[in-house]
């Protein structure tokens, strides 16, 4: 097993690695998804049930879009 690391920005962005880059093939403008099971996370290239999923869901997020609402879960 191989692993490879990347270092959180002050806004909770990390880099993916090349290695990693390579093997899931991916390319800038691709769509990751996170598989959350437990305290474990998997990340893969996002199916287009991801993205339309997520799509769908955009119109409804909005009440967590002001000011007030990134000052208050700024820390989580």
């Amino acid at each position: 097993m191989r692993i490879e690391t990347s270092k959180l920005t002050s806004k909770y962005q990390a880099t993916i690695p090349e290695a990693v880059r390579k093997v899931m093939h991916l390319r800038a403008g691709d769509i990751v998804a996170f598989d959350i099971d437990g305290d474990e996370v998997r990340l893969r290239k996002a199916s287009p049930v991801d993205i339309a999923f997520a799509r769908a869901l955009e119109g409804t997020l909005g009440e967590w879009m002001s000011e007030a609402d990134e000052e208050a879960y700024r820390d989580l």
